[in-house]
């Protein structure tokens, strides 16, 4: 099965979804970009004060662990609640979940307090999320994940969340169904952003399109899909991972939906 990529494509043409992103500091310029690049509208708000009032106004809300505080973290409940208020669907990226006791207590505070519509991981980060033994170095996943569709499925049926966990092939999983999404490219692991863009990546197309998993299976396709066209040239000759890093935000930036639809099935229901 494919999604529904037009409908998807138009939702967000038809709505620019504003997005809130409280993301890192790492990474915050190329999320902004990604946010723009696929038509919505990013704010980058991340002061208690000012967030509350921002997100009321919202269409989606980017939660990214990278470099959170305990500041950080409070504002990031406040903006939670404010979107549970308003109907402003939550994502959560649990960046370096895993790693250390401050970040599973992070995850587990926001999950536990905050109604999340979407939690985009890692395989490394979604297995620790499930209780299981995860090798997270930093906030990179590295080891073996053979369970990740099950452990996307428990995490998925623990928080309520559409659970997208990244990798070699993606696993998007809801309590009852999973899928395996074969897009993408190497090259996207070869420079740091990749993840926190697809985190933003979801919240735009969670921010336009009704139903999350629909949403989710689009956004997760087109993400991967933009990847392969920079690949193949489609969008500018590149000489390594930072010339095509320039190439694959133009991807994300020039991609219709007629050229995100791929020429074969690319999803797959798991049993």
């Amino acid at each position: 099965m494919n999604p529904d990529l037009d409908g998807a494509f138009d939702a967000i043409e038809e709505t620019s979804p504003l997005v809130n992103c409280i993301t890192n500091a790492v990474t915050v310029n190329d999320v902004a970009n990604a946010a723009l690049f696929w038509g919505g509208l990013p704010v980058m708000s991340d002061d208690e004060n000012d967030v509350v009032d921002m997100v009321a106004g919202a269409d989606g809300l980017l939660l990214n662990m990278g470099t959170t505080d305990e500041a950080g973290v409070e504002t990031m409940l406040a903006a939670g609640r404010s979107a549970m208020d308003h109907d402003v669907p939550i994502v959560l990226d649990p960046v370096g979940v895993g790693a250390t006791p401050a970040r599973d207590e992070t995850a587990r505070r926001l999950t536990t307090d905050l109604d999340i519509a979407v939690i985009n991981g890692n395989y490394g980060e979604i297995t620790a999320l499930a209780g299981e033994t995860a090798d997270v170095r930093g906030v990179e996943s590295v080891g073996d994940y053979s369970e990740i569709a099950r452990d996307a499925t428990a995490v998925a049926a623990d928080t309520g969340a559409v659970v997208v966990a990244s990798g070699a092939t993606d696993v998007v999983a809801t309590a009852d169904r999973a899928f395996e999404i074969e897009a993408g490219h190497e090259l996207m692991g070869r420079f740091v952003g990749t993840g926190c863009m697809q985190g933003v990546t979801q919240a735009v197309f969670a921010g336009a399109v009704a139903e999350t998993l629909d949403a989710v299976l689009a956004g997760t396709l087109a993400y991967g899909r933009a990847g392969e066209r920079a690949a193949a040239g489609a969008y500018g000759d590149f000489e390594g991972s930072a010339s095509y890093r320039t190439a694959f935000l133009d991807a994300i930036a020039g991609l219709a939906a007629a050229e995100a639809a791929p020429d074969e099935e690319r999803i797959t229901e798991l049993d």
